[in-house]
């Protein structure tokens, strides 16, 4: 089975449907999993070595269960029962029309003046403190957040599914979700060492490809393209991770915003402020953006015969 075909049955799954029940959906479960793994445990209850032993299987164990997985999922016959099975687990290895309706539905109760509803239900898209955030920095999160997601829950289990089929893709989620669940400072500081240099690792190029299909996309949806190269290759490196910035700031460029996480970094400096219906600017972007690289992807693969 052609993967172009594939990708596009998933991802035609994912605008009709959407995200599968929590029960059955595939990332949910390796999640459980990775929660289990942890036990409990973090950094400050356990030795540096332990905990990084600890978070390292923690990450490992269920990237290769997903993998194996995937490999017996693509030698499923009959070829319509492995069809089936393929497009399902490949759906759940991204995520865009959750991210985009997640997006307008934090600008829709900013915009009727429910900015508590707003922050709420911000936490959906962002880890970061909300009960302090104004409406501009409100607005900032969901551009940023669509920017960055755009790599992590689209562009990237693209790539790695063009390398290495479904096993690729699954693979790459799974070390992408234990990141979102430990990668993080403090108590998770050693426990999430692993889950955090592997998706920095996964995510190199994607993140790249991610910023260039910004600037490539930015005209075509009335944005500038030229600003958002600027900005991108000027900022990329203000955030803390290696990857995040490059398609937050090529973002920002592009609409001629500053985007800022209080405390953390600040992207696209002389830029105005971001304000409501900057939102539906980025999702319109963002969804030409990934667009492209559908159809960089298909036409790279048909072009190989």
């Amino acid at each position: 089975m052609r993967r172009p075909l594939l990708w596009l049955v998933a991802l035609g799954v994912d605008v009709v449907a959407g995200e599968p029940p929590s029960a059955v959906h595939p990332v949910v479960v390796a999640g459980r999993l990775i929660r289990a793994l942890e036990d409990g445990r973090s950094s400050d209850r356990a030795s540096r070595r332990a905990a990084v032993g600890r978070g390292t299987l923690l990450v490992v164990v269920p990237a290769g269960l997903a993998a194996v997985l995937g490999w017996l999922v693509e030698r499923i016959r009959p070829s319509w029962l492995r069809l089936a099975c393929t497009a399902w687990l490949l759906k759940s290895s991204f995520a865009l029309r959750a991210l985009l309706e997640a997006g307008a539905r934090v600008e829709q109760l900013a915009a009727s003046g429910r900015l508590s509803a707003a922050r709420a239900e911000l936490r959906s898209l962002v880890s970061r403190p909300v009960e302090e955030l104004d409406e501009g920095h409100v607005i900032s999160a969901i551009v940023e957040s669509l920017a960055e997601n755009l790599s992590d829950a689209y562009v990237a289990p693209l790539c790695w599914f063009a390398v290495g089929g479904l096993p690729a893709a699954l693979t790459y989620r799974v070390i992408n979700t234990a990141d979102a669940m430990v990668g993080y400072h403090g108590a998770y500081e050693h426990l999430g060492k692993a889950a955090a240099h592997l998706d920095d690792l996964v995510n190199i190029v994607p993140a790249r490809l991610t910023a260039a299909a910004l600037v490539v996309a930015a005209p075509l949806v009335g944005e500038d393209a030229r600003r958002a190269l600027q900005v991108g290759r000027r900022d990329h490196g203000r955030t803390e991770s290696p990857n995040a910035g490059w398609p937050m700031a090529t973002a920002a460029g592009a609409l001629g915003l500053w985007l800022e996480k209080p405390g953390a970094y600040r992207l696209g400096d002389g830029g105005r402020s971001p304000a409501i219906g900057d939102g539906a600017r980025a999702r319109r972007l963002v969804l030409i953006a990934a667009a492209l690289t559908t159809a960089l992807f298909v036409g790279i693969e048909l072009s190989r015969g």
